[in-house]
């Protein structure tokens, strides 16, 4: 287990901005020197020892936030002095394969039931990575997957000519030309999610003082979600317990 290296951490340097950051089995730690960072690897080697886990070599390493990282299938880097958080090349890359072994599996099927697969692959792929820098990551997949798409429709009809499969397969809609659809569903892009970002929620909120504060994170949060039209959230609060 990971839990009380945080507090670990917190008591060896109480005064340096040593941050812990966990999700799940895999975490992060970030220093204000490269000395620093290999002494915490030592503290945290160990911590984990004595509970008789192993921290991960290969998954272990220190580097310069100018350099990036990656990190939950995002990459952290600084340019120029800004931080800019995108989708990694990893993540990219599996999205890319799984994309790939759908339209392999797809040879027989119908292309509203290819249209309903993707999809889900598509806005929960997107969905995932709409609140950071991802806007020119979702044009380019946009680009790869209809590449795959012109690839898979010409398997299916290589004795028809490029208008004919176009014809088929593709229809204006608006001002979009080449729309994959039918005429039930249609296929949505990675660029239809828009990007939106996170606004910094006030570090010194009180949950019991600045209820309407909360409340209003909470509903502005609930409205831009893209579930909010088909799931019933419910919040609920803990009062607090004084004694006599």
């Amino acid at each position: 287990t990971l839990d009380g290296i945080e507090s670990l951490l917190a008591q060896r340097y109480p005064k340096e901005k040593v941050y812990f950051i966990r999700y799940a089995d895999d975490f992060l730690v970030t220093a204000p020197t490269k000395e620093m960072a290999e002494e915490i690897r030592e503290v945290i080697r160990e911590f984990l020892g004595i509970r008789g886990l192993e921290l991960s070599e290969k998954k272990t390493t220190i580097t310069h936030i100018d350099d990036g990282f990656d990190f939950l299938g995002w990459n952290f880097r600084k340019y120029r002095g800004k931080l800019l958080i995108k989708p990694s090349r990893k993540s990219i890359g599996r999205i890319t394969e799984k994309i790939r072994k759908i339209l392999q599996k797809a040879a027989a099927w119908t292309q509203d039931e290819l249209i309903a697969i993707l999809n889900k692959t598509v806005v929960g792929w997107a969905n995932y990575h709409r609140h950071i820098v991802a806007a020119d990551t979702f044009g380019k997949l946009d680009h790869i997957v209809w590449n795959m798409l012109w690839k898979w429709a010409k398997r299916r009809h290589p004795e028809k000519g490029h208008q004919w499969t176009a014809k088929r397969y593709w229809h204006i809609e608006g001002n979009r030309k080449w729309v994959f659809k039918t005429g039930k569903n249609r296929l949505k892009q990675f660029s239809d999610t828009k990007i939106r970002r996170h606004t910094q929620v006030r570090l010194d909120a009180n949950p019991f003082l600045d209820r309407h504060y909360l409340f209003s994170r909470i509903n502005v949060a609930r409205a831009q979600s893209p579930e909010s039209q088909t799931k019933l959230y419910f919040f609920s609060y803990c009062r607090p317990v004084t004694g006599l």
